[in-house]
């Protein structure tokens, strides 16, 4: 078995698993609730809160490389326990790891962060995602632990997306934050770059997000005029105004990883520009 998607039902793990069939490998992914209609996937159903189903999984297929994009931003036992297990688990079998953690790892107060700043969370999910991070280093200095940001689908999957629409037809139900700043990056673009990693002999953290820093409103027009919305509906509003955990302002510093990828991290003014819908 090539590879090893956990979380392979998700946003980002189903395009992870058509790249990777697209390019000829071997492939077998991991769901919690319902199988993705992808030909030639061995899909194996897992709770990855179960240190000893992860084991077992992975002991039966023996993967040359595994990619943990599974995670849950309320649940500690499946984005911490869970990201650990899948850790422990590849090692115990040799295979190579891509941990995927986040942006929310940072609290916001430096003006960008590279690759060698710490995590200092603010919210419990970054923590999580932190302790995920220390977890895999200390389990296995070799894998790849990739920090990504606010993942933008192609075709209105992604929560963003769908969050852009609803607050189109209903504008009370919610505001977009202006003062919240992130480097969306489109899942496409993340899916091969996770694989390129995957493929590399890098080790560590790796920043892999999109080349702009826009605020979620910014990102809102964006999504709104690429699907032909009226952008002047969307409603705005402070998340500082808000009592909303985590951090506000992260600019991912992806220089060192582009650096190392033939994948182009685009922007988000790139890639929902209009021509590019």
């Amino acid at each position: 078995m090539d590879l090893l998607v956990v979380g392979g039902s998700g946003l980002l793990g189903r395009e992870i698993v058509r790249q990777a069939r697209r390019s000829g490998r071997q492939v077998a992914a991991t769901f919690h609730r319902q199988v993705v209609p992808v030909a030639g996937v061995n899909w194996r159903k897992l709770d990855i809160r179960r240190r000893d189903e992860v084991a077992a999984v992975v002991n039966q297929l023996r993967p040359a490389a595994i990619i943990n994009a599974a995670y849950r931003q309320d649940d500690w036992a499946i984005t911490a326990d869970g990201g650990m297990h899948v850790a422990a688990a590849a090692v115990a079998n040799r295979a190579r790891l891509v941990q995927v953690s986040s942006d929310a790892v940072f609290s916001g107060t430096a003006e960008r962060y590279d690759e060698t700043c710490s995590p200092d969370p603010t919210s419990p999910y970054g923590a999580a995602k932190a302790a995920v991070e220390t977890a895999t280093t200390g389990l296995d200095p070799g894998a790849v632990i990739a920090r990504t940001s606010l993942i933008i689908g192609a075709d209105g999957s992604s929560s963003q997306e769908r969050l852009v629409h609803a607050l189109a037809a209903n504008p009370t139900s919610g505001f977009l934050f202006t003062d919240d700043l992130r480097c969306p990056i489109h899942v496409t673009d993340l899916a091969a770059a996770l694989l390129e990693l995957a493929a590399s002999a890098y080790a560590g953290i790796h920043h892999v997000a999109g080349a702009d820093a826009v605020s979620r409103y910014e990102l809102g027009l964006l999504i709104a005029r690429r699907d032909g919305i009226d952008d002047s509906v969307l409603p705005a509003g402070r998340r500082a105004d808000t009592t909303v955990p985590g951090p506000v302002r992260v600019r991912l510093d992806c220089a060192e990883t582009q650096s190392r990828l033939t994948t182009r991290l685009r922007g988000a003014r790139t890639f929902l520009a209009p021509t590019c819908a």
